[in-house]
């Protein structure tokens, strides 16, 4: 890596890290009880740029690579709450990249630029009651009539379902299967649309979660995304980088609830003598930390093929697979040097240790993880005719 872009990366970290310490880790148990964050935050965060740095100048973002963003990342899980970092990149990162890359001049100027500045809040609209994994089999459909599609379904598990002010929607508008899928951006303000009560989730409170509803909401046909019929592909594409995210974020708690189990194993006294004085528990860390260098590893060498624009699917999903299902049980080591307040609320790491339950589930499970490496790496037979 050349020395100015190193420098400049350097920099962004330490003004972002300044900025978490003295505005969002302050206030992260207050947003944790609020189950949402403040649409201060985001415009906060828009007036300094750190919304936008993947996105294009012309939407009014930096135009920057990924290793922004897993600066970004990093430094918002450092606040100790996950769900702030969910919110945020749902936004920055989820909602917007997807239509900024394939949507219309327009669609940038209305949606994007404003969410760039924090004005807008935006949420990414795929799941289903019926649907998670298995995007083609969606049903929330959209039908053209005249100048606008009428939109009518229901999507769940939706962040920041409840503070948003439009939901890039994957929707059914042509045939059964991912074929007949498309995406539109639908404003909130839409007569029809509704956001039911916050979903009550075991962890990343900060993190509005919603179910959301369409009935008979007339959406201009002008914020179709891309082409009718191929949104899947544009789905397909953005989960790479979703799920590129959920790997740094990942690695970013591990190293987390390490940091804070060394702390604790020094300062705490057992018997006479700190706990990681006793040789089980030098152990024990020695090798949790053996298991986050080593996700550490394989999330950085799929983030550097991504940045270089090289195929990255299978090489993505291996670092999401190993760090979500190792997290769990980092989590479960790193809590128990606590004892007893690792179940209390207000110790961090009986917060990092509950968010960690949702790592193999986030943008797609862990067994749908091992579907594409085997699919990517010439592991599932080719059908015999019959």
């Amino acid at each position: 890596m050349p020395d100015h872009i190193a420098d400049e990366l350097a920099m962004f970290r330490q003004t972002l890290r300044e900025f978490v310490s003295a505005e969002i880790t302050p206030h992260a148990l207050d947003w944790e009880e609020a189950g949402r964050l403040p649409r201060s935050l985001f415009a906060r965060m828009g007036g300094l740029g750190y919304l936008g740095v993947r996105l294009s100048e012309a939407s009014g973002g930096a135009g920057r690579d990924f290793r922004y963003t897993k600066i970004l990342v990093e430094e918002l899980v450092g606040s100790g709450s996950l769900g702030i970092a969910v919110s945020i990149l749902a936004h920055a990162e989820f909602a917007t990249k997807v239509v900024d890359r394939a949507g219309s001049d327009d669609l940038r100027k209305r949606f994007v630029a404003p969410a760039v500045r924090g004005e807008l809040i935006g949420a990414l609209g795929v799941t289903e009651p019926d649907a998670g994994s298995d995007v083609g089999a969606i049903r929330t459909r959209a039908v053209r009539d005249g100048d606008e599609y009428v939109v009518n379904g229901s999507k769940t598990f939706i962040s920041n379902g409840n503070i948003a002010d439009y939901v890039t929607t994957a929707v059914r508008t042509g045939e059964a299967g991912p074929r007949g899928i498309s995406l539109v951006v639908i404003p909130t303000h839409t007569p029809g649309f509704t956001a039911a009560a916050r979903l009550r989730k075991i962890g990343t409170h900060a993190s509005d979660t919603a179910e959301i509803v369409f009935e008979d909401c007339r959406v201009p046909a002008a914020n179709l995304v891309g082409d009718e019929n191929g949104g899947f592909r544009l789905i397909m594409q953005g989960f790479e980088g979703e799920r590129l995210v959920l790997s740094v974020m990942i690695c970013a708690q591990m190293r987390l609830m390490f940091d804070a189990a060394r702390r604790y194993g020094l300062e705490r006294d057992v018997f006479g003598h700190p706990v990681l004085g006793f040789q089980a528990w030098q152990h024990r860390l020695a090798d949790v930390l053996t298991t986050i260098e080593a996700a550490e590893a394989l999330t950085e060498r799929a983030v550097d093929l991504y940045v270089r624009g090289e195929e990255a699917n299978s090489e993505i999903s291996m670092a999401k697979l190993f760090s979500a299902e190792a997290a769990v049980g980092v989590a479960h080591d790193c809590a128990q040097i606590f004892g007893g307040s690792r179940y209390m609320e207000e110790n961090l790491i009986a917060r990092l240790q509950r968010d960690s339950l949702a790592f193999s589930v986030g943008a797609g499970t862990s067994e749908v993880m091992r579907e594409i490496i085997a699919r990517t790496n010439g592991l599932v037979p080719p059908r015999k005719a019959t």
